[in-house]
């Protein structure tokens, strides 16, 4: 039987280091998951920051024998969803920027695609934080069992939160 080890960050020099170079690695995630709850560029810069800070906060807690990616996620839409939560509730969120279209538009170029991008992160924006989570991990071609385990939900409400979400969004759009 194989024997896994699990580092602990705070007394192993190799996974100190590493984790600049995996926080740069997966920087998309921080942008996807700020651009998904913090619309203004500050606020998302903000929270980007806090994301990163409570990474590395829980860094020493990371299970080594997991995806990155998967934790990282974990923790960025937990930071995200609180930082919703801490706003006043029942204020609507600012109009749409242009910017948000680098993070997810495949053609900027094509109107069509452009208009398809800004009415599904406009549909996302209405959401309650969990299922603003739940589309962006699928929209990431995450799988229902990560999906499940970044969210702490099982694979079966996973999938049923999803079909409902996306019977909503063709009702909608």
């Amino acid at each position: 039987m194989e024997t896994i080890t699990i580092m602990n960050p705070l007394t192993d020099t190799d996974a100190l280091q590493d984790f600049p170079a995996l926080l740069q690695q997966h920087r998309g995630i921080l942008a996807k998951v700020a651009g998904t709850y913090a619309w203004h560029p500050d606020d998302r810069d903000d929270l980007m920051q806090e994301i990163a800070a409570q990474l590395w906060r829980a860094w020493p807690g990371y299970d080594t024998g997991r995806p990155f990616s998967t934790w990282m996620y974990r923790i960025a839409l937990n930071v995200a969803i609180s930082y919703v939560r801490g706003r006043t509730r029942g204020v609507q969120p600012e109009s749409w920027h242009e910017d948000h279209h680098d993070l997810a538009d495949p053609n900027p170029h094509d109107h069509e695609s452009h208009q398809q991008v800004d009415q599904l992160y406009r549909f996302i924006q209405t959401q309650p934080p969990l299922d603003r989570a739940l589309l962006l991990l699928y929209l990431e071609d995450r799988s229902y069992r990560e999906m499940a385990d970044v969210l702490g939900l099982s694979e079966t409400n996973v999938a049923t939160k999803i079909s409902r979400l996306k019977q909503r969004l063709r009702q909608e759009l």
